[in-house]
């Protein structure tokens, strides 16, 4: 599974940054690597250079293998915060949408 981080003009993708939302990723969506072939994280500061509450905005995108595209996104005060939660969103997806499809109903 291949990991690939974006960001906007004013969160800076430094390698602390994609080190971050690597081991997010792969802390809440690793399980799922054999039946992923991409997942890409999104990062933006939705209010710029002003403050203020949950500004940044995560936004995963899982690429299933045969099946279309499942996307979730959390808005967050800091970085960390709005990875772990577009993650727990994506993997709840991702459970449904793989349950669906498993044999064993």
């Amino acid at each position: 599974m291949q990991i690939q981080v974006n960001t906007d003009n004013f969160i800076h993708g430094d390698e602390r940054v994609v080190e971050i939302s690597e081991a997010a990723v792969e802390a809440d969506l690793g399980y799922f690597s054999d039946r992923l072939t991409r997942i890409e994280v999104h990062l933006k500061d939705q209010n710029a250079d002003k403050h203020g509450p949950d500004h940044i905005r995560c936004t995963m995108e899982a690429r299933p293998r045969g099946m279309d595209p499942i996307a979730a996104h959390h808005d967050a005060a800091d970085i960390r915060a709005a990875l772990k939660g577009a993650a727990k969103t994506l993997r709840g997806r991702l459970n449904s949408t793989f349950a669906k499809l498993d044999p064993h109903r």
